[in-house]
């Protein structure tokens, strides 16, 4: 069988999708190393090979995209998460218009042209605010899991707030708030409504389009899910698996091999 690989390095996990000729999903891996580095980004792909049950030598073509598509050594090309996610999105849902992916490191909102090419995007790669790692950093001050936060904020009707757009000054507030006894759901609840308004002011700038597929880790956290459906006044689509909508769009690009 010949077959194509699209991996997708991103700052907290690498993803992998392997597919045939034909363009269909064969196999997929995610691994989660923290920081991710080719030796994470091989293991994904080797992960991958092994569950189809076929050999390196057996790929035809091999796309790297993400955060750290450029410190890998193994794909025969490598193409922008932007375009990747996109194509990604569409393959999984053809009436796709609109892309949110919320990442380890940064977060990204794509408008869909109805050719399936992107038409804008706007992108929060400066700073780890509104991310999964700023997720992570929080959940840590308040003395509790990335992945309880989402159902701890939803315990809570009113968010606290939190004013700041920066990741510093952001966990500064939050320690604040701790130590005037603001109750933890509280402080969760306005970490996420924080981000929610980051999002909704994202796509604002380049329009927001029904058929919004949520990618990334974070559309696994509920509250996000709930905060963003809100500011839509719409359901958002989560794949089965969000975090692989890169890798499947880069496994799509290695099919043409050339594009």
């Amino acid at each position: 069988m010949r077959v194509v690989a699209g991996v997708d390095i991103g700052s907290i996990t690498a993803k992998t999708a392997i597919m045939s000729d034909a363009g269909g999903m064969v196999s997929y891996s995610i691994v989660e190393a923290g920081v991710v580095n080719e030796k994470s980004a091989l293991e994904s792909l080797n992960q991958a090979l092994e569950k189809a049950n076929i050999h390196r030598k057996d790929l035809r073509f091999i796309v790297t995209t993400g955060y750290g598509r450029q410190l890998v050594g193994f794909g025969n090309k490598n193409i922008t998460e932007i375009s990747c996610h996109s194509r990604g999105a569409l393959f999984l849902l053809p009436e796709v218009r609109t892309v949110i992916d919320i990442g380890g490191q940064d977060s990204k909102v794509i408008a869909v042209g109805d050719n399936g090419r992107v038409k804008a995007f706007n992108m929060n790669d400066k700073c780890a605010a509104g991310t999964g790692r700023f997720l992570e950093v929080m959940a840590r001050a308040l003395e509790t899991t990335v992945d309880k936060l989402g159902p701890m904020s939803l315990q809570s009707k009113r968010p606290a707030l939190i004013t700041s757009q920066c990741s510093v000054f952001a966990e500064s507030e939050v320690i604040s708030l701790i130590s005037q006894g603001e109750d933890p759901r509280k402080i969760a609840f306005g970490l996420h409504n924080s981000i929610a308004n980051r999002i909704f002011s994202m796509l604002g700038r380049i329009g927001i389009r029904k058929n919004i597929v949520f990618a990334g880790g974070v559309a696994r956290n509920n509250c996000m899910v709930v905060l963003l459906e809100k500011r839509f006044g719409q359901q958002l689509i989560i794949p089965e698996e969000p975090q692989l909508v890169g890798s499947i769009g880069a496994a799509l690009s290695a099919n043409g091999g050339e594009q």
